[in-house]
């Protein structure tokens, strides 16, 4: 009984670390404390699984399987039931479909005109829409979408927002506070995604000191990957490889 106790206390501290550290809402720890082994696992699979990089690395693996058989199934889909049925969640499912395809401008047009309506405060809405402006380069348009997701929605993705955040710092010629966001995403989320921007980012102004540095915690990454992680991780490296023969070259012409 006494290692069983401990252990729901370990559990229990582990959630309340998770809650300070995402800016989940603080009634969560009195939750955990009062209830210790129920309230840990409501929160487990209530906040921090749903959250957590390992879910959505298996959903984005299956997906990524899916749309290799058919890449255009989800686009086509949503399109018809968006054209049949004109509502704002099949007008978001639609950009989504686009935006995943690399459609970015159809997918920006689509979310721009989404948020106009009733579900303009929408977390999912609000972030599609500034993916889908970062990658049509409308910088300027994604950084209030962000923002206001810190702000309000500071557990909502917190490492893909702070990566758009730093590009579209970029993107708006704050290199200031791009360096300071991408800084904040590789020391609090580690994750290759967040060193490879950096790097390409770095690469792209021709910080060759922090683009070396970040390659050595970039090699000790990819040397524990599996294929899973090179799977998930493929856009990213590529992206990364494709910047470092530009700057092998001289840079742009």
């Amino acid at each position: 009984m006494p290692i069983a106790a401990g252990l729901h206390i370990l559990l229990a501290l582990f959630c309340a670390a998770h809650v300070v550290r995402s800016g989940q809402q603080l009634y969560w720890l009195f939750i955990l404390f009062a209830f210790p082994l129920l309230g840990s696992l409501v929160y487990f699979f209530m906040i921090y699984l749903p959250n957590s990089r390992l879910e959505r690395g298996a959903m984005k693996a299956v997906s990524r399987a899916a749309k290799a058989l058919d890449p255009t199934k989800d686009v086509r889909v949503a399109r018809a039931d968006y054209e049949e049925t004109p509502t704002a969640q099949n007008q978001m499912r639609l950009a989504a479909a686009l935006l995943d395809v690399g459609e970015a401008e159809e997918a920006a047009r689509l979310y721009e005109g989404a948020l106009k309506g009733p579900f303009a405060s929408d977390p999912d809405l609000r972030f599609g829409a500034a993916k889908a402006f970062v990658e049509s380069r409308r910088f300027a348009e994604a950084l209030p979408h962000l923002q206001e997701l810190q702000s309000s929605r500071p557990e909502y993705r917190p490492d893909s927002v702070l990566l758009l955040l730093a590009k579209s710092y970029a993107g708006t010629s704050r290199p200031a506070d791009a360096r300071q966001a991408f800084e904040r995403a590789v020391e609090r989320f580690g994750t290759f995604e967040a060193h490879a921007e950096y790097a390409i980012w770095a690469l792209a102004t021709a910080d060759a000191a922090t683009a070396a540095r970040l390659q050595s915690q970039i090699d000790k990454i990819t040397s524990r990957w599996n294929p899973m992680n090179r799977e998930l991780n493929d856009a990213a490296y590529r992206r990364l490889k494709a910047a470092q023969e530009l700057a092998r070259k001289g840079g742009p012409d």
